[in-house]
């Protein structure tokens, strides 16, 4: 379980001194740190159950998201999430993984997030449209639909089926929110499929 070190020292609030038991839970494997001021309770959590909690507001999406729906073929050890108005690239090496973090335009970063439950723990992560949106729009622009075709099946290596079965009417209606090149012409190139 996520806890915040608020949260522990209130727990241990019947210690003589509670930050040292702290220490010590931490010393024993009984609680892990995953960034400073979040704590993890289960050492075998999958990483990406954590990602909302190490940065935000954020969600998963790029090319782990793209690898959680099997849409590339790749495992990605990397949880790659989506945030906006960060300015910069964040990365974080922890003992539960390592994750990272980039922005995506704000008008486009609430659209496509589905909020999803495993045991415990909520996660946000990007639709298939979505984390094939945010991927295209980190990547220099194409220009025509042969070099967009080339990008998603040689490079990506998503299968012609994967594509198929995406929404396009989501993508075009995106498309104004990203302004991006590549978002557009991966409306145009999904309609002639």
């Amino acid at each position: 379980m996520i806890k915040t070190t608020a949260m522990l020292l209130e727990e241990l609030d019947g210690y003589k001194s509670p930050k040292t038991k702290l220490c010590r839970m931490v010393k024993n494997g009984e609680c892990i740190q995953v960034v400073k001021g979040i704590y993890e309770t289960n050492p075998n959590v999958s990483g990406h159950l954590l990602a909302g909690s190490i940065y935000g507001p954020s969600y998963i999406s790029f090319d782990y998201a793209l690898g959680y729906y099997g849409m590339i073929p790749e495992m990605v050890p990397v949880v790659t999430c989506a945030c906006f108005n960060k300015k910069k690239k964040k990365r974080y090496d922890t003992p539960l993984g390592v994750f990272t973090y980039r922005d995506v335009p704000e008008e486009a970063f609430p659209l496509g997030i589905r909020l999803m439950k495993d045991g415990e723990y909520w996660f946000r992560i990007a639709s298939r449209e979505k984390a094939l949106c945010d991927k295209l729009y980190t990547l220099p622009p194409v220009k025509n639909a042969d070099e967009m075709r080339e990008l998603l099946i040689d490079n990506l290596r998503i299968d012609e089926y994967e594509l198929r079965n995406l929404d396009r009417g989501k993508i075009d209606e995106w498309s104004e929110a990203y302004r991006c090149t590549n978002v557009r012409k991966l409306g145009v190139f999904l309609r002639r499929l």
